[in-house]
């Protein structure tokens, strides 16, 4: 039985993978009036966007939150554009078939120039699809000078993570009837700018479904419950890769740290004990010529 298990996934690995057929721009738009639930995935790097690509993700994300899960910063704020330009270059070689959507670290938007200047590089140097900014009726001039430029945008509301020291760290937005009509501003105000798409974080669900349902462009929540039209998760985070913390949004699909633990382990076991590498891992050399070596060494040896 053990066998047939392991010649399946032998086969289904070495299955050449059908080509996926891209989404495009207009189907996360039309995702909104068809009721199709778009699947978004954060992925930092080549292997974990080649996962999500090989799973069917509608969307690769590179976000910022890569300077907390694979550079060990306690929140984004230390993102640069170098630092994001490199890992969506590795993210677009992993996922070619996939929409890439990179997000503009902190400050790289905060004037129409810069934004410009940033979001090509995304497109231009990392072939990324389309940008995302953060920020609703305070940033709307920037977000139009984007799509104006012929950039696809899209952008965050909610709760903003290049905003936290406001906050005051990272806490739900929109619990007041006050501040849920001000993420609908927010919200109006992003579709008004011709943005194809945004992002609600950490809102509570009967708030984020009702702006959405206000809305034309389709909405991807992130902690705002199912009434969104999309959702996005950090792939390290529902794979237990990321284990530093775990936001009460997050579900566990996997856990690959205890699964990568236990397998180093084994490794370091088997090497204190002289069992690896054995004759199956290590290259094997003419019996000749391994005498030939030896008898070469013996005439070296000073008399």
């Amino acid at each position: 039985m053990a066998a047939q298990t392991e010649n399946k996934a032998k086969i289904e690995t070495e299955t050449p993978q059908k080509k996926i057929e891209k989404r495009t721009i207009e189907d996360i738009r039309k995702s909104k009036a068809t009721g199709e639930k778009m699947v978004y995935v954060s992925v930092p790097d080549y292997t974990s966007a080649k996962w999500a690509e090989m799973a069917g993700v509608d969307v690769a994300v590179v976000g910022d939150s890569l300077a907390m899960v694979a550079h060990g910063h306690a929140n984004t704020i230390p993102a640069t554009m170098d630092m994001m330009v490199l890992h969506a270059q590795a993210v677009r070689r992993g996922a070619p078939n996939t929409f890439v959507l990179g997000c503009m670290p902190y400050q790289s938007y905060n004037t129409v120039d810069r934004a410009l200047t940033n979001a090509t590089r995304f497109m231009q140097e990392a072939l990324c699809d389309a940008v995302k900014p953060q920020g609703g009726k305070s940033q709307a001039h920037i977000l139009k000078a984007l799509v104006d430029a012929g950039i696809p945008t899209a952008s965050h509301i909610g709760l903003t993570p290049h905003t936290i020291a406001t906050f005051g760290g990272f806490k739900i937005q929109g619990k007041t009837a006050d501040a849920a009509m001000k993420i609908l501003e927010d919200a109006l105000a992003i579709e008004d700018a011709g943005c194809f798409m945004l992002e609600f974080e950490a809102v509570p669900a009967p708030i984020a479904k009702l702006i959405s349902q206000q809305l034309k462009i389709p909405t991807i929540g992130i902690g705002a419950g199912v009434g969104c039209d999309g959702q996005i998760l950090l792939a390290y985070d529902l794979l237990g890769v990321f284990t530093d913390f775990k936001p009460k949004f997050t579900k566990r699909y996997a856990n690959l740290t205890e699964v990568a633990v236990a397998g180093i382990k084994d490794y370091v076991a088997e090497v204190k004990t002289g069992a690896f590498p054995d004759d199956d891992h290590s290259y094997k050399v003419d019996e000749a010529e391994l005498e030939k070596f030896a008898s070469m060494l013996e005439k070296r040896r000073p008399i």
